[in-house]
């Protein structure tokens, strides 16, 4: 099966420097908050919250917090409301960004997404211009320091997975949103180990581009990942892996 897509390595690297800067915690926490808000503090029932949930745990967050979140979402904790939107612009090179956020100040957050995107040769897109660009996926990332290929992928096919290809020594397997979750339980069962499980908005294509305008959009992503209202940062954009790196 063929298809990888280094939207991916951005997002990656995301993560990692969450962890560094300690707001795993927090992002973690809106998601729980929002899931709980949206599909009930019920896990078995609410598979976003089962997620986010297992996010949690595997970022050792205490269960004190996790269960203070659900309660918070569901109304039983007095709590800030959380607004969970989504915006689209284009960087230099005309490179489609999509950001997740969670907020409690639209009013706040806004002009913050607005003035990052401008300041850096973007700009911030109408409503809806930019998501036709991406297609929503389940991504699941297996560690593939002690698993079988082969036997990944039948596992993977048997349970209604769309493609799985190879990633620098791990596998990245892509799914319909609808059967993510039979694909998650599935590998579960096999003790397959994952180190990534999330619906995510997959490019339809990749763009290119270099120099300058790769540092651009570079700075661009790394400003949005500060902001402490932004959950996920989507691109189409090709990233050269030296300049990530550097």
């Amino acid at each position: 099966m063929s298809g990888h897509s280094k939207w991916s390595t951005i997002k990656h690297k995301k993560a990692a420097a969450d962890s560094k800067r300690g707001k795993l915690f927090g992002r973690i926490i809106r998601e729980i908050t929002i899931a709980a808000r949206m599909g009930g503090g019920d896990e078995v029932a609410n598979s976003r919250l089962r997620r986010a949930v297992a996010s949690a745990k595997s970022a050792n967050m205490p269960m004190d917090n996790i269960q203070r979140a659900i309660l918070k979402g569901t109304g039983e904790l007095e709590g800030t409301q959380i607004e969970e939107i989504t915006y689209g612009g284009f960087a230099p090179g005309g490179v489609a960004i999509l950001i997740e956020v969670m907020t409690d100040n639209r009013n706040r957050t806004t002009p913050e997404i607005r003035h990052i995107f401008s300041k850096h040769g973007g700009n911030l897109a109408e409503t809806g211009s930019v998501a036709h660009l991406f297609e929503r996926k389940g991504y699941i990332l297996v560690d593939g320091s002690d698993i079988d290929e082969d036997t990944l992928l039948e596992v993977a096919l048997e349970a209604g997975a769309e493609d799985m290809t190879e990633d620098d020594g791990n596998f990245e397997i892509l799914t319909d949103p609808n059967g993510f979750d039979g694909v998650v339980e599935a590998l579960g069962e096999k003790e397959v180990p994952l180190l990534e499980s999330q619906i995510a908005m997959i490019p339809s294509t990749l763009i290119k581009v270099e120099g300058k305008q790769a540092e651009q959009v570079l700075k661009m992503v790394e400003l949005f990942d500060d902001n402490e209202d932004v959950q996920n940062i989507w691109t189409n954009f090709d990233i050269d892996e030296e300049l990530l790196q550097s």
